[in-house]
């Protein structure tokens, strides 16, 4: 098994997945997937983490996003998602030099702001 072949026609591995950039849907880039947050059981990727500002990493902030408001989009060969810049901006978020408190209620929270029912 080679572990270095990395997509097929429906799979895709992570490493090729972070630092994929991310477009609204005018075509405008508005970040990149800095990290992808799985589910413990089931395996199943729940948000991708954008960055978003900084320069060389610094002053740069992540902003979860439910993993299904990212379609990947051949002729921008990245993620389109159906929101803005400004709207991304307005869900909680956290700045590298601090860990996220990715408790159910602040997926919740994320969950709600995006409009997604939650379990």
């Amino acid at each position: 098994m080679d572990p270095n072949i990395r997509r097929t026609r429906d799979l895709v591995a992570s490493d090729d997945v972070v630092g994929t950039n991310v477009y609204d849907a005018r075509g405008e880039h508005i970040g990149e997937v800095e990290r992808l947050i799985l589910e413990k059981r089931s395996g199943r990727v729940s948000y991708a983490v954008l960055s978003l500002g900084g320069f060389l990493g610094m002053g740069e902030d992540y902003y979860p996003l439910p993993w299904e408001k990212l379609t990947y989009d051949e002729s921008l060969g990245g993620f389109r998602v159906d929101i803005s810049k400004e709207q991304v901006e307005g869900v909680p978020r956290y700045s590298r030099d601090e860990d996220y408190d990715w408790s159910t209620e602040n997926g919740r929270a994320i969950n709600d702001y995006y409009g997604f029912r939650t379990v």
